[in-house]
């Protein structure tokens, strides 16, 4: 069985990643990308699905684990009876091939070991076809072939790899994992101590880089290097998770796919990785998203795939039970071909963030964002499906309308302070007009607190970003009175949910309810530390970070009630929170505003 979600730490080279759990068992890979399926699946199913597990021949959980200090190479300890063993895993920068190198080494004693390899390729689905080849072992199966390089004892049984050996003080028994396409000549293994060390070396070249000198360093280095880890480095997309199906009610069928570039993900990723001195990633995800967008700014979609690509059809994969029986599993995002106007909001504020930072203006980019402009003129009073990608009916969700409101703010910005050329006198007025319509429609002056959407008597977390993104200062009696409501109504153990799923008519259409949702849990500490309540603040980041597991990582929810995270892991859009919190706690943090002289000054 598969372990808890926050059982598993991540390894990667910056093209796909595996999921490793505290008995030393790989359960998740996909090769050779994130979006490739899966060769191992047991996280969604058992180990009949694919799994590759080195440890202690007689099992069990690791006495400790850790990442090297400023890297993403795991190191995974026992102390057995016979002596103490360290297993490190690393995924190397991407050579010729795809490589997850494994390096068991003896620290104390002898310790009878045991490797158990369950390769399944097509997610679980396909047993591949394995031979001997010059002693590795090739197992091929369609378009694939993996390779396994080691010098420890291997046979087969009953479908599977095993190896049994012993390994004592001073002892090191090695295994490379290579993929490579099956009508491809067999690529040449890495060498396994070169690999580990040349991997420690660009993980901690890259952190060097790292601007951040606030009170929190080790969690926001943490962060920021899984961040990094879910970039896809090929074309500069920013990926919202490794995994697809963790749940976000175990046992439901809140179940989607994450392995792909949302555009909203991403800008948020950029305020945390511009913040801390990663301008390389900022331009890269520029290019990305020039060549993912191009063409009709109508048909902008809300994710794209790593390589921009634009159909990510949704199926379910029936031969897999799920997590924790949490059924179906989906591969691919229906939520895609949703309408969600705050998404232009969202592109045209990253690019006005990447201007603030210095990262050189470009003249296609802006060419980009006038015609993003020029259909959010047209559009911005559609109802939409918001950034929580409702499944119900569309609706005008406040949010939604506060970001087109953001989209024409930077454009008024990039004229008046950039020197771009562009009507802003009309975009001015059009952004003074959502204004007053998001106030006079979107706000119940009786509770004193904005709503989830026109007419709706409920709340919605994303309200908290109101005035982050300048729509009105945090020192405002309607932006106080939300984020008091917020407390009041949306908190669960202190904890932040999006929205009650089950209030407003089943406002996203689907069965069960969700946890505490961890991005909005650190927009509640960025707001009590806006309106004055530091100390409040503070304490309630210090909470979040005691949320993550041993090795610094986050899901994307949390259940008090279980005391378990849930959903895909490891999640961009909860560490994006903790660095830029971190940020803000520790007085590093620039804070989007509307500018003294572009301000929206009227009696709404």
């Amino acid at each position: 069985m598969p372990g808890r979600i926050e059982d598993y730490a991540v390894i990667g080279d910056l093209q796909t990643a595996a999921l490793i759990g505290r008995d030393g068992s790989v359960d998740w890979l996909c090769l050779p990308r994130f979006d490739s399926p899966a060769c191992f699946a047991a996280l969604l199913h058992d180990e009949s699905a694919g799994h590759w597990r080195i440890g202690p021949a007689e099992g069990g959980p690791a006495t400790r684990r850790r990442y090297r200090e400023n890297t993403l190479v795991l190191e995974t300890e026992w102390d057995t009876p016979d002596g103490t063993v360290r297993v490190t895993d690393c995924m190397p920068p991407r050579g010729e091939a795809a490589d997850l190198v494994r390096v068991v080494e003896g620290l104390d004693g002898a310790v009878s070991m045991r490797m158990d390899l369950v390769l399944r390729l097509d997610y679980g689905h396909v047993v591949p076809w394995v031979r001997r080849h010059d002693g590795d072992l090739a197992a091929i199966a369609g378009p694939d072939t993996i390779w396994l390089h080691t010098d420890a004892p291997v046979h087969g049984q009953d479908h599977r790899t095993v190896a049994d050996f012993t390994v004592g003080a001073g002892q090191t028994v090695r295994f490379v994992l290579t993929h490579q396409a099956s009508h491809l000549p067999r690529p040449q293994p890495v060498e396994a101590h070169t690999a580990i060390e040349s991997t420690d070396r660009f993980w901690r070249d890259w952190m060097d880089r790292c601007t951040y000198d606030g009170r929190w360093p080790e969690a926001v280095r943490r962060a920021l290097i899984t961040l990094k880890a879910l970039t896809y480095a090929p074309t500069g997309g920013i990926l919202a998770a490794a995994t697809t199906s963790l749940p976000e009610q175990l046992g439901g069928t809140r179940n989607w796919d994450y392995r792909y570039c949302w555009l909203r993900d991403s800008t948020f990723t950029l305020q945390a990785l511009l913040g801390t001195g990663y301008r390389d990633e900022a331009r890269a995800w520029r290019e990305w998203l020039l060549r993912a967008v191009a063409g009709d700014p109508a048909t902008l979609q809300i994710m794209y795939g790593l390589d921009g690509t634009r159909r990510i059809p949704e199926q379910t994969l029936p031969w897999l039970s799920g997590y924790e029986g949490s059924a179906p599993v989906r591969v691919g995002n229906a939520a895609a071909d949703q309408l969600q106007l705050d998404v232009w909001g969202e592109v045209l504020d990253g690019l006005h963030l990447s201007r603030e930072s210095g990262v050189a203006a470009n003249e296609t980019a802006w060419d980009l964002q006038r015609a993003l402009l020029d259909f959010l003129e047209g559009n911005w009073e559609q109802p939409d499906n918001s950034l929580w990608e409702v499944r119900g009916p569309r609706r005008h969700f406040v949010h939604s309308k506060v970001m087109a409101w953001a989209g024409f703010d930077r454009a008024v910005k990039a004229v008046h302070h950039h020197g771009l050329d562009g009507p802003a006198d009309r975009w001015l007025a059009i952004r003074d007009r959502i204004h007053a319509d998001v106030c006079a429609r979107g706000f119940d002056p009786e509770r004193n607190t904005f709503t989830q959407f026109y007419g709706s008597t409920g709340l919605d977390a994303a309200l908290l970003l109101l005035p982050r993104v300048g729509f009105l200062p945090w020192d405002d009696p309607r932006v106080t009175g939300t984020v008091d409501a917020v407390r009041r109504e949306l908190c669960v153990d202190g904890l932040v949910m999006r929205y009650h799923p089950q209030q407003d008519d089943n406002v996203d259409g689907l069965p069960g309810t969700e946890g505490a949702f961890l991005a909005c849990s650190f927009w509640l500490v960025d707001a009590l530390h806006a309106t004055g309540r530091r100390r409040e603040a503070t304490d309630l980041f210090e909470r979040l970070l005691g949320l993550r597991n041993d090795v610094g990582l986050l899901a994307e929810e949390y259940d008090p009630v279980s005391g378990r995270q849930l959903g895909n892991t490891p999640q961009a859009f909860s560490l994006v929170g903790l660095v830029n919190s971190a940020r803000e706690l520790s007085g590093t943090a620039t804070r989007t505003t509307a500018s003294a002289t572009d301000q929206h000054t009227g009696p709404s």
